[in-house]
Order: structure tokens, then sequence, then C-alpha cells
């Protein structure tokens, strides 16, 4: 089937017992292959072909190129598309969706290591994986690109569909080209951090605009700042546009970038994704969603020192929804701060940031760096009325959403937005210590729960570091180690066994700020990177944070054993394989 003939129903007749009882997708869904015959149609895009519920929509992107690919309602998308789309400014909430799109160059920017390869002759990953609420699949035998957004509770769902697929007499194999972070050139990179000093109007949409927008707007528009929405598997809108290429243009021509994660929920809202009611569980999905932010900006080459915002929309505080989102915020703040970047925090003014701003000098919660707030006033100013004190985020950490939903046009392109207005300043966040705890040692074995000794202890304050309290790093394994750790193991991917084994100390031990270095190159990264090689080469690297022959032949002989493009330079696709312990 050519590509243009896009899709078939085999069943005409829509039974929705699939879908009956999810509502929306808050629990997991059965897969595709458990669906009884007359509840699903077939999709065919390039000889690639899956199975779907019936009542997904299917949207032709050839004919409709410039259809906003919006995950808030189940829906396929075919084709390859436009570098402009029509999407309201917000989209809230995700359920299940899925865009299969030709493997070209540019699609292949948006492919991080996380992308799955199907093996010859197939067309399904089964191990692929899941991060920030999506999975990627190179169907390189079809040449398409399979790109499957979900939740929590839709993931299964989700993994039916695409376990469904299979190739057809119409696939031609094109093979995933190398390009961004898979090319083995230098890692593109944002011109510093973001947004950075910065006094001005700015604008947020669901989507990031193509660059000839950009460039049209950067010349007749007064905004010099734009909102992206970066990671979260909450996020509404897909976005075909942002890569690493995207960052690294934008910041280059003088844009500053407002970094957005939209994950979890306040607890007492109706949306399908919430965090927890108990404060210690929500704690932890804060550092959860603070570890995949941190990934998506690394892959972005958005540096540390950057402040990357968490979107907690509008709710009806209680003394106890208060307290949930609170303490999310303290477990994004905290693993923010491991990694060297600023924490954000966005919400409306009269829920989330009034809440915060009532527990301002609570020791009991881990205050966030920046404020971003709705208020739909039409001001253009950071003045916060009575929501917030004029002493609270009063150092350059403030912006104001003062305007939404409207529509503007410069240059030919109409973009609807949200209108901003920032006053914000670097600023530096406490970097994690580890008194009374050595971190360097010739070898990193395995650790478990009735272990003792320093090698504990340094597990201890690593873990704490990345926001997993085990308690006081005493050096005894017990059983706060043991949760701790199986915290972070679940925050990676990693198999939670409340184990420090080699890939959990890989992961520990290459934590923070995330910088290009290389041969010449000195300092603390650098000693992470030669911890965290020890580690997971299973052999002595000298830890002295000095990036000689020795480190580059380490790295070297990481990269070629982990797939990664070999050239002894550790950029953000090194680092974050690091980081996920691999």
């Amino acid at each position: 089937m050519s590509s243009r003939n896009l899709w078939r129903v085999r069943a005409t007749t829509a039974v929705l017992a699939l879908l009956a009882g999810i509502g929306a997708f808050s629990v997991p869904a059965p897969a595709l292959a458990d669906s009884p015959p007359g509840t699903r149609q077939t999709v065919t895009y390039h000889g690639y072909r899956i199975e779907v519920p019936t009542d997904w929509r299917v949207v032709d992107l050839t004919e409709n190129p410039r259809a906003c690919l919006r995950f808030d309602s189940p829906a396929v998308y075919v084709g390859e598309p436009a570098e402009q789309n029509d999407c309201p400014a917000r989209v809230v909430g995700r359920t299940a969706g899925i865009v299969v799109e030709p493997l070209t160059a540019r699609s292949a920017d948006r492919s991080t290591a996380a992308t799955a390869r199907t093996p010859r002759g197939k067309a399904t990953a089964p191990t692929a994986t899941s991060s920030n609420g999506t999975i990627q699949v190179a169907v390189e035998d079809a040449g398409v690109l399979v790109t499957a957004a979900h939740t929590p509770g839709t993931e299964s769902l989700v993994r039916g569909v695409l376990g469904s697929a299979e190739l057809t007499a119409g696939a031609r194999r094109t093979e995933l080209p190398r390009t961004g972070q898979h090319s083995g050139a230098a890692p593109l990179a944002a011109a510093g951090p973001q947004p950075g000093s910065y006094l001005g109007k700015g604008f947020d949409a669901c989507t990031a605009p193509s660059q000839a927008a950009m460039n049209a707007w950067q010349a007749g528009s007064p905004y010099s700042a734009v909102g992206v929405y970066i990671s979260g598997s909450f996020r509404g809108c897909a976005q075909p546009n942002l890569t690493a290429s995207w960052v690294t243009n934008q910041t280059g021509n003088g844009w500053r970038l407002i970094p957005i994660d939209v994950g979890r929920q306040a607890p007492c809202t109706n949306y399908s994704l919430k965090m927890s009611s108990d404060p210690a569980t929500a704690r932890s999905q804060g550092v959860t969603a603070a570890a995949g932010a941190v990934t998506a900006a690394s892959n972005l080459g958005i540096p540390a020192g950057s402040a990357l915002y968490s979107d907690i929309e509008a709710y009806t505080s209680t003394a106890s929804c208060k307290a949930a989102v609170l303490s999310y915020l303290s477990g994004w703040t905290e693993r923010l701060h491991s990694s060297g970047y600023l924490s954000g925090f966005y919400s409306s003014a009269a829920s989330g940031i009034r809440d915060a701003a009532s527990e301002y000098g609570n020791g009991a919660y881990t205050r966030v760096d920046h404020i971003f707030y709705a208020w739909w006033n039409g001001a253009a100013d950071t003045d916060t009325g009575s929501y917030v004190p004029s002493t609270h985020w009063s150092d350059h950490q403030r912006i104001h959403q003062y305007a939404g939903e409207v529509t503007e046009s410069y240059g030919g392109y109409s973009i609807n937005i949200d209108r901003d207005y920032l006053d914000v300043g670097t600023g530096t966040p406490p970097q994690p210590g580890c008194t009374g705890a050595g971190l360097d040692f010739t070898a990193y074995p395995t650790v478990r729960s009735g272990s003792t000794g320093d090698l504990v202890k340094a597990a201890q304050c690593l873990l704490k570091a990345a926001g997993h309290d085990p308690g006081a790093p005493d050096g005894i394994f017990g059983p706060g180690t043991t949760t701790a750790t199986r915290n972070f193991q679940a925050g990676k991917g990693l198999t939670a066994d409340g184990v420090v084994g080699p890939r959990t100390w890989t992961a520990l031990l290459s934590g923070g700020a995330t910088p290009t270095v290389r041969n010449g190159s000195t300092g603390e990264a650098v000693s992470r990177l030669q911890r965290a090689l020890t580690a997971a080469l299973g052999r002595t690297v000298g830890i002295d944070g000095i990036f000689g022959s020795g480190t580059t032949q380490a790295v070297r002989d990481y990269q070629s054993s982990r797939g990664l493009g070999v050239d002894g330079i550790v950029g953000p696709g090194t680092w974050g394989a690091l980081q996920s312990g691999r």
C-alpha cells in the first residue's frame, strides 16, 4: 500500500468495550492482543501496519499537514508534520497517541539514546524503554520513526498497539540517519543557561514554533523569550520542531528559553495523572519528574545553571493537597539542584503560587528558585498583588503569565500564545555536600542490606544528593538506605532491588551537571566522570579531575561498549547513558 493510501478500517462496527471504564485513562488498559474482534482498526503507513482502538482518531498529515499533534484525546498521526502547526496555547493533559512519520534527517534529530531500533525483518521492539511518557521506535525496514505518547495509566494500551505492528509488502528500508547526538559530531548546546538574566516580554505556546516563525517573530514581535514544553508525561502536544538544533539556533539568535515540564498534577483535581496525597510519595514523584526533566534538558543541550519549571495547573487547595504539592516541589527542587539546575514552579497565582508563598520560610519544604504565575490581568509586570508578598522571590526570580490564549501574527506567521513578562536572573543552586564521606575508590563493589563501611557511606551521601534521603550517612546499609536505593533505581528505570551494584553506582556517581568535557578539561565534572567510568567499566580509572589520555581511552571504551558514537568526548549522549546507569 502506498504512503498516500494511509489507512483502512478492518471493522466498521465501533465496539467501545475496550475503553469502557477507563474514563480519563487513569488505570492501566489491556493490550490490543486481548481485544475482541471488531474493536480495532488497522492503520498502515509506509508499509508499517498497526491496530488501534476503533474510536481513536486517524489524522492524515499529507491531507492536513498543519494539524496540531495533540494527545489530550487518543489519536494516530501518519505522515510528516509541517514545520508550523495550528495548536491552541492551552492543551492540558494527555491520554495516548502515536505519530508515524518518515525517517528523515529532521525526524532523526528528535531521536535520543532511548530510541529503540527494530531488528531486521521486524516491526516491533518489545524492550523499548519509555522516557518522559514517550516510547520511540525506529522501524528501519519500513523507513518510519514511531513516537508513542502515554501516561502511566495508558502505557500498557500503547505498548499493545506497538506490539501489534507488522511490515507489509509496501515496506521499504531506510536507516536511521546519523544526525544530532548520533552523528559523532560535537554536541549542540544552548548559548548559555536558560532563561538566564532577562527583563522583558516573552510568550509560551503548546508546540515549539518553526525556525521560520521564530525568525519572523524575532524581527517583528515585542517578544524575546519563549516557553517550550521539554518534558513530562502529561504534555498535551507533540514537539516536531523541538531538537538540540532548534535550541542552539534560537539561543544563538538571542532568544531566551523557558523550559517547562508537565507531569503529575495536584491530588485534589480531576486530572488523570495526579501526584500522591501522601507527602513522602509525592516528594519521591517530584524527584522522578526532575530526573526526567534533567535528561530531556541534557538531550536538548540546555545546560546546568538553567531553570526548569514544573507546570502544576490550578487546583482548589486543601491542607492535604497543599502538603502534597509542596512535597512534590521539594523533591523536584532537590533533584534539580543535585544536577546543577535551578527549580521553577508554574501555577495559578490563586492556588499553587499562593500555597508556595504561604510556606516560603517553612524549612519542612525545599523552596523553588523561581515562580512562574498565571494571573491574566493584562499587566506586563511581575507584581503579584495579594498572592505573594513583594519580599518573596524578589531577586529576579519571577515570570508573570499576564494574558492567555491570544493569537498574534508577525511576518505572516500566526501563533496562539500565552503572554509572559520575565524578570529573571542567573542564580546558583546549592551544591550537594558530602561532608565526611569520601567518594574516590579504585573500585565500587556491590553493597546491599547488611553491608557496612566507607562505600556504604558514599552511597548514602550520593542518594541524599539525588533527592532520596536514606537518613544519616552512618555507613550502615539498613532499611532506610534500601528504600532510598529502590526509589532512586525506580526513577532511573533500573531494577528496583535496593542493591547498589555496577549500574546503580554508575548512575549515582555520574549525577550532577553535564558540561561537555574532553581531553584537557579539568574540574569536578571530570572527577565525577572518572568515578562513574570506574564503576561502569569495572576497572580503575584514575580519579584526579584531569581529563588526560587514560580518561580519553576509558571514555572511548565506554562509548564503544554502549553503542555510542566513539569520539572520546563526553557530551549529552554519553552523560545521559552514564546517568541512566548503562
